[in-house]
């Protein structure tokens, strides 16, 4: 009789998962030893991931057990982007800086699209604020909910990741880290690692000829710190996103004689005011003179690069670890936008595109400390990058802003449909967005003087004090207090 034909052979790729699946379910029914889970970056996406752990204590069930929890942050307070640093380039410890925040930046967005759903600014505040609070205040409201729920103790401030590797024949991930504080390395094993260091941190230079001999400053974003630099000079914006729209506004508000704005596929579509010129993309810099696509030029004192930035772990050197993706809505590799599909025991937390952030973060943690408990079961490699194709395909049809904000609603709908976050109105989040980018249109200026009602609590915010275009103190007394006296 024939021989039997051998079974047809396996992608090695889906083998590995499988086996690190198998791996998963055992540990996560392990009671005789604790689990270790290792948060890589402590701003708003790490916080939610020790927020989620910590809200579920008091609520496990039958056979659950609490990891312990390891969050390493190389700066020395957490918040991340929102904790403002006056340094550029390196760190007081020779790290890269990690914060593109710069002083008097105001929220672009309304508070209403962000509000924690278990957490809201009147809970915070003691009462209803502004739609369009400055860095200050949403750096206050950050803080203020994980230092309700005691997380800092599981917090490694000054503590810089080197290094994240995983072994299979142990299961485990070896981390390596630089203790600044205790000035010693660091080296621990953990059975999860969850990445949440942001992907606005690495900016994106583009060279243009004669940068090197331009006699004004060239800068990115990423560097950019006081618009008080910045009165009186005639300053070229290169790019035509959030950066360029914001930081070109915040050059105006503080007194620039001119802003030049540079775009590569199509302007910025808003009623800039008089000292605004559109230009297409700079070709080259003489002297002080700015050469552009079309022929035209214009006169310069200094250049602002809003050109993005770059999803950049280095410390995963691993090819099979690491996260590649453009700045987009739905990352490639990512199973429900969140577990790495090549080594599901890896979590990334707010690597998309984003509309949403403060909260979708949040869905995005409470899912992950299902999985991770083993509440969530992962499925195949093949089911995973199915669901991955899906979403991927969904995405690349949402070719206009509202489709793209229902889109990413309709993704925070489903990260909440399978835990126990808070369930808030994601329909009602999704208006406000789209009365957001009307403003915008109607006044580049003045959107940030109109207010919305809470979408938790239905309270109508009120009115700011001072037109935003007028309001040169961000600070936190402030914004909650009275006017400024010289705006009286």
């Amino acid at each position: 009789p024939p021989l039997p034909l051998p079974p047809p052979p396996q992608n090695t790729i889906s083998i590995a998962v499988e086996k690190i699946i198998e791996t998963s379910i055992i540990m996560a029914t392990e009671k005789s030893r604790k689990r270790r889970v290792c948060i890589i970056g402590a701003g708003p996406s790490g916080l939610a991931v020790l927020r989620a752990f910590r809200s579920e204590e008091s609520k496990l069930k039958e056979g659950e057990a609490m990891p312990e929890l390891v969050c390493y942050e190389k700066q020395s307070d957490w918040g991340g982007l929102w904790n403002y640093s006056w340094r550029t380039g390196l760190d007081e410890n020779g790290e890269k800086v990690h914060g593109s925040m710069y002083r008097y930046l105001w929220s672009n967005g309304p508070k209403e699209c962000l509000e924690f759903a278990d957490y809201s600014f009147e809970k915070h505040f003691g009462k209803a604020i502004p739609s369009y609070p400055p860095r200050p205040v949403l750096f206050d409201y950050i803080k203020g909910r994980v230092e309700k729920c005691d997380v800092r103790k599981f917090v490694r401030f000054n503590t810089a990741v080197h290094r994240c590797d995983y072994d299979e024949k142990s299961g485990k991930f070896t981390v390596v880290a630089q203790d600044y504080g205790k000035k010693e390395t660091i080296k621990e094993e953990f059975d999860n690692v969850v990445v949440c260091v942001g992907h606005f941190s690495t900016p994106n230079v583009p060279y243009f000829p004669g940068f090197e001999s331009f006699k004004g400053r060239v800068l990115h974003a990423h560097d950019f710190r006081d618009a008080v630099e910045f009165k009186g000079k005639r300053v070229l914006i290169v790019g035509a996103s959030y950066s360029a729209e914001d930081i070109g506004s915040q050059c105006y508000k503080y007194g620039a004689k001119e802003i030049i704005c540079s775009y590569r596929t199509a302007p910025m579509p808003y009623k800039w005011p008089k000292e605004f010129k559109t230009v297409p993309l700079l070709t080259k810099v003489t002297g002080h003179t700015a050469h552009f696509k079309d022929g035209s030029s214009h006169e310069i004192d200094a250049v602002i690069l809003c050109t993005g930035y770059l999803h950049s772990f280095p410390f995963l050197s691993d090819k099979n670890l690491r996260l590649e993706t453009a700045n987009r809505l739905w990352p490639l590799g990512l199973y429900r936008g969140i577990v790495w599909e090549k080594n599901p025991k890896l979590f990334y937390i707010g690597m998309q595109d984003q509309w949403y952030t403060f909260n979708m973060f949040d869905a995005q943690a409470w899912l992950a400390r299902d999985f991770i408990l083993g509440r969530q079961k992962i499925p195949s490699l093949d089911d995973m990058q199915k669901n991955s194709a899906e979403w991927r395909n969904k995405e690349e049809k949402a070719d206009t802003a509202k489709k793209q904000i229902l889109y990413q609603g309709a993704y925070v709908k489903d990260l909440m449909k399978d835990t126990n976050y808070p369930k808030f109105d994601v329909d009602k989040v999704n208006e406000v967005f789209l009365h957001w980018k009307h403003d915008k249109m109607d006044s580049i200026m003045g959107y940030r003087d109109v207010s919305y009602p809470s979408v938790l609590t239905g309270t109508p915010s009120p009115k700011h004090h001072t037109k935003w275009i007028d309001a040169l103190d961000d600070s936190l007394e402030c914004y909650l207090g009275a006017p400024e006296k010289e705006n009286l």
